[in-house]
């Protein structure tokens, strides 16, 4: 037996922000329930068994926070409101929508999307030296620098210092063109990005010219002391065991220190064992060391890049 709702949506704004861009909302309602959902102007139109029905409309109103707003709703919010739903954690739910932890220069917000990546978060807050793992777009490094700025500007720390090994798909440095800065910048770019959401180009110039925010590859780490800084390591798994204990030995007097990877994007040579895992199997049960780790469900580009990540975990799996 079918049967249907309809739910109304109070501005245009809203349906848009629930559709998401070419519709790609509605399909993962769809996928997620069952249901059938057609978006008429402002009326959502729900149809299908009425068990269907029932979950597709209650997973709807539990993301009312966000779209009621016009604010974009990404699978990720999605997949979590079903996940809370399924488990009774409609008010965690609740939290996790409503705590902002900055907002960008454009004045968007930036919020866990996940109940993993509030895990992650509540680490950061609460631990001097926390590993994060997770595949490409998880929020890894991007939360962290998120973090670290705002604890900068808050004037928590002297310092920031971002940092990653200058090692990426099998390129050497010797063959790029340019000075050493020059060379190393491609794969410093990802950790500018993230400063420049919050901080102005030009203010950021001024800030690393005064040492403020350092931005460097991880051999400029070797004999110093990071004492009141924030430090975050990014792309660890391509840092080598006598790398990673390098780093994590720099670690001085209040400071605090993120340390990010994808294992299953290592570039290292074939035999060389990956500085992370190494320092996860060393490490594991030292007290005062969280430990986080983020899945594809934590996935927040675009969709196609969840679906990429699940494709290459199964084929794993099976080969």
């Amino acid at each position: 037996m079918s049967e249907g709702t309809i739910i109304e949506l109070p501005s245009r704004d809203s349906a848009i922000a629930l559709a998401g861009y070419q519709g790609e909302n509605l399909k993962t309602l769809m996928q997620q329930t069952g249901a059938q959902l057609v978006l008429r102007g402002q009326d959502l139109l729900i149809s299908g068994t009425p068990k269907q029905v029932e979950i597709c409309a209650a997973l709807v109103r539990s993301l009312k926070d966000i779209w009621s707003q016009g604010k974009p709703i990404t699978g990720p919010d999605i997949l979590t409101a079903r996940h809370a739903l399924d488990t009774g954690r409609q008010d965690e739910l609740q939290d996790l929508q409503k705590d902002v932890l900055a907002r960008t220069r454009r004045g968007e917000e930036v919020r866990a999307k996940t109940f993993a990546q509030k895990r992650y978060i509540q680490a950061v807050k609460t631990h001097d030296l926390i590993f994060c793992t997770g595949p490409a777009g998880t929020g890894k490094t991007y939360l962290a620098a998120v973090l670290a700025v705002q604890a900068l500007l808050d004037n928590q720390y002297e310092r920031l210092i971002l940092t990653r090994p200058a090692v990426e798909a099998g390129e050497k440095l010797g063959f790029l063109p340019g000075d050493l800065q020059q060379k190393v910048n491609p794969f410093l770019r990802p950790l500018y990005d993230a400063l420049y959401e919050f901080i102005d180009p030009e203010k950021i110039a001024g800030l690393m010219e005064r040492g403020v925010i350092e931005v460097a590859p991880l051999a400029y780490m070797r004999g110093r002391t990071l004492n009141n800084s924030f430090v975050i390591v990014d792309e660890a798994q391509n840092t080598t065991p006598a790398q990673i204990k390098m780093v994590l030995t720099r670690l001085g007097f209040r400071s605090r220190m993120v340390v990010t990877g994808d294992l299953t994007q290592t570039d290292l040579a074939t035999n060389q064992a990956s500085g992370l895992s190494v320092a996860h199997k060393i490490l594991h049960h030292v007290e005062g060391i969280a430990f986080c780790k983020l899945t594809q469900a934590d996935v927040v580009r675009h969709p196609l890049v969840q679906r990429i990540v699940s494709a290459y975990e199964q084929h794993e799996k099976t080969h």
